[in-house]
C-alpha cells in the first residue's frame, strides 16, 4: 500500500494491489476500487475474480474495467468517466504501477480541468504524464481529435535510455556517467524501493536484518540521469523507441535493456497460494525471507526439503546457500539428527562449475543431507504438507514422487519478463539476444543488454553485473561516437557458497567453467576472509561502488580491433553430469 496516492479527494491511484489489501482500503474510508489491469498481464498478477472476492468480502465495491497498456483509447476514457460517475466515492483506482489509471482519470477530467492543473496534479503525485498534454488540450479545447489515439513520435528523447534500475541498470548508468558526465539519459523503473537481493540469504538464516537489503529508488538512480517512473510495454527497434505502458514513446540513440527477470511462482501448481504459510518459504521473494528464519528457528524434527528448478535462474547456487545455513543452525542447536534434509534439484549434478563439488559434498555429507538429482518439484499441497516431484531416471523415464515435508523452502521457475518475451528484442527463449562478448543485439547494432535478462551463458549474478556494466558502458559510447564496440566480457560470475556461519567457498568463474579467482587463493577452500567479504563488505561494495560506477576490479579488456562474434559455453552447467 506504500504507492497509494491522492489525486484528489474523490480519487486515489496505486499500482498493483493484493487481496489482502482490500480490509486496509476500507478501513482507510474507501467506498469502491477499479482495476485497470487486464488479467494475465504479469507474473505473480491475482486474478480479477480474486480481487473482486476480497473486496466484496470486505464491503467494497469491485469494477473491472481493463486497459491494455501503451494503448488507451477514446473508449476506455468514456468508459471511465461513465463508471466515476457511477461509483461512491473515495475510489481507489489500480493497474500495474498507477500510470493507467492515473492517466484515465486525467483524461476523463480534461473537459473542464485546465491540462497545466492535471498535469501538476499527477507529477505531485508521482507520474508524469507530460506525453498526454496534446490530446488533455484537445479535451480542455472541446476540438476534435485530429490525430491519432496514440502518437508514433516519441515525446522525449535521450543519448541513451536504460530499462530497468535494478542492479544492472543502476550499474552501467553510473559507468556511462563516469566515463561521459554529459550525456542525456534516462532510466525506465516503476519500482520506488531498490534491493539488493543476495543478502535475502542472509535474512533467512537471521545474519542480516531484511530493511539492510532495501532502499529507496531515488537514492540508487545515479545522479546526472533521469528517473522516468513508468513501466515499458514494448519496444520499436526499427524507430529506436521505448513505448511507455501510458502509450507515450521515448526515443533514443541507444538503448540497454536489463530489467532482470521475473519469478514464475505458477509453475508450481499450489505454491503461489501456501507461500508464507504451513511451513513452505523462500528467500527469493523479499517478504518471505525473514519467515524462512522464523521456520529455521522453529523445527526441531522432521522432514525439511530444498528445491532447485531448472535453469537459468538468479544466483544458481541460492538454493542449496539456504539448505547449507539452515543445516548449520540445526547442528549448532543440536538438532540435526532429527531432522531428514533432502535437496530436490532439476539439475544433474550438485554445481555447475565441476571445481567445486568436491567441497560442497563434504558439507553435504556434513549435514548428512540426501541429494535427489533430475527431481523437480511440480505441485505443492500446503495444508496437508506433501509436495510432488518429477523425477527422471538414468533411462530418461520420469515418475511421479510425492513426499510430505515440515519446512519446504522452494525456489521458483524464473524466466524473462512477457514485455520482453513478446519483443522483437528476444530469441527463441524469451531472452535478450546479445554477443556473448560484446554484449550488443546480433541485429540491432545500437542495442545493448546485461543483467538477469541477457541471454548470454553467463552465471545470473549480481557479480556478473559488476563486470558487464563497464563493458556495455564502453561498448555503447563507442557506438554512439560512430564506431565498433572494443570491449569484451568474458563471462564472468561468482556465487559466494556459504556453506555454514563464517566460512564461504568463493566460487568465482567465467565462460566454459573457466576459474578466474580475484585473489591467489585456492578458490575451493571454504574462508573465514571470503565470509567476511560476504557479509561485511559486499553490501557496501553494492551500494556504495558498483550503483555509483566506482570499477573495482572490473575494468574490462580491450581490443583494438571490433571482435567477431562469439559462441560461448555456458559458465555453469548444471545440466552435464561430470565425465561426461
Amino acid at each position: 500500500m506504500d504507492t497509494l496516492k491522492h489525486l484528489s479527494p474523490f480519487i486515489a491511484v496505486a499500482a498493483q494491489l493484493q487481496p489482502a489489501d482490500m480490509g486496509t482500503l476500507a478501513s482507510a474510508g474507501f467506498r469502491s476500487v477499479i482495476n485497470n489491469r487486464p488479467d494475465n498481464e504479469g507474473e505473480g498478477q491475482p486474478s480479477s475474480a480474486d480481487m473482486e472476492a476480497a473486496a466484496q468480502a470486505s464491503g467494497l465495491e469491485y469494477h473491472y474495467l481493463p486497459v491494455v497498456s501503451g494503448q488507451i483509447s477514446d473508449a476506455d476514457v468514456s468508459a471511465f468517466t461513465e463508471l466515476l460517475n457511477q461509483v461512491r466515492g473515495p475510489v481507489l483506482a489500480f493497474c500495474r504501477t498507477g500510470t493507467r489509471s492515473t492517466s484515465l482519470w486525467a483524461l476523463s477530467e480534461a473537459h473542464h480541468l485546465d491540462p497545466v492543473v492535471l498535469l501538476n496534479s499527477a507529477r505531485a503525485s508521482g507520474y508524469d504524464i507530460s506525453g498526454l498534454a496534446q490530446r488533455l488540450e484537445q479535451r480542455w479545447q472541446k476540438s476534435p481529435v485530429t490525430v491519432p489515439q496514440t502518437s508514433t513520435s516519441p515525446t522525449q528523447r535521450y543519448d541513451v535510455l536504460v530499462v530497468g534500475g535494478g542492479a544492472a541498470g543502476c550499474a552501467v548508468t553510473a559507468s556511462l556517467l563516469q566515463r561521459e558526465p554529459h550525456l542525456r539519459i534516462a532510466v525506465v523503473e516503476p519500482r520506488e524501493h531498490h534491493y539488493y537481493q543476495p543478502g535475502w540469504t542472509l535474512v533467512g538464516a537471521g545474519i542480516f536484518d531484511r530493511a539492510r537489503t532495501e532502499r529507496s529508488m531515488a537514492l540508487c538512480i545515479p545522479h546526472g540521469a533521469q528517473w522516468i517512473r513508468a513501466a515499458v510495454a514494448g519496444f520499436e527497434p526499427e524507430q529506436q523507441c521505448v513505448v511507455l505502458e501510458d502509450g507515450n514513446r521515448v526515443g533514443y540513440r541507444a538503448l540497454i535493456v536489463c530489467p532482470g527477470l521475473s519469478l514464475n511462482w505458477d509453475a508450481v501448481e499450489g505454491l503461489k497460494e501456501t507461500l508464507g504459510k504451513n511451513g513452505v518459504t523462500s528467500n527469493y521473494q523479499f517478504e518471505l525471507a525473514p519467515y524462512t528464519w522464523q521456520l529455521v528457528q522453529s523445527l526441531r524434527h522432521g522432514r525439511a526439503l530444498f528445491t532447485q528448478p531448472p535453469m537459468p535462474i538468479k544466483c544458481a547456487g541460492a538454493p542449496q546457500k539456504a539448505m547449507y545455513l539452515s543445516c548449520d543452525w540445526w547442528q549448532k542447536q543440536g538438532v540435526l539428527p532429527d531432522i531428514d534434509v533432502e535437496f530436490c534439484t532439476a539439475g544433474a549434478v550438485l554445481f555447475g562449475v565441476p571445481a567445486f563439488v568436491p567441497p560442497l559434498m563434504k558439507y553435504v555429507e556434513r549435514y548428512n543431507a540426501q541429494l535427489n538429482f533430475n527431481t523437480t518439484l511440480t505441485a505443492v499441497d500446503g495444508p496437508a504438507r506433501k509436495a510432488w516431484f518429477n523425477q527422471v531416471d538414468a533411462t530418461g523415464n520420469t515418475q511421479v514422487i510425492e513426499k510430505s515435508f515440515d519446512f519446504l523452502h522452494a525456489v521458483p521457475n524464473q524466466r524473462a519478463p512477457e514485455f520482453i518475451r513478446q519483443s522483437p528484442l528476444a530469441n527463441a527463449e524469451g531472452w535478450v539476444e546479445a554477443d556473448h562478448e560484446t554484449l550488443r543485439h546480433p541485429r540491432y547494432g545500437n542495442i545493448f543488454s546485461l543483467g538477469d535478462v541477457c541471454a548470454a551463458p553467463n552465471a545470473k549474478t549480481a557479480a556478473a553485473v559488476r563486470k558487464q556494466a563497464p563493458v556495455v558502458a564502453e561498448n555503447v559510447i563507442a557506438v554512439l561516437a560512430g564506431k565498433g564496440p572494443r570491449a569484451l566480457y568474458d563471462g564472468y560470475g561468482s556465487c559466494p557458497l556459504t556453506v555454514e556461519r563464517g566460512k564461504v567457498v568463493l566460487a568465482e568463474f567465467g565462460y566454459g567453467g573457466k576459474l578466474l579467482p580475484t585473489f591467489p587463493l585456492d578458490p575451493t577452500v571454504p574462508r573465514r576472509l571470503a565470509w567476511d567479504l560476504k557479509v561485511k563488505m559486499m553490501p557496501a561494495i553494492y551500494f556504495d561502488m558498483m550503483l555509483r560506477g566506482r570499477e573495482w576490479l572490473a575494468k574490462p579488456k580491450r581490443l583494438p580491433h571490433e571482435p567477431a562474434a562469439v559462441e560461448a559455453a555456458a559458465a555453469c552447467d548444471f545440466g552435464k553430469e561430470q565425465g561426461k
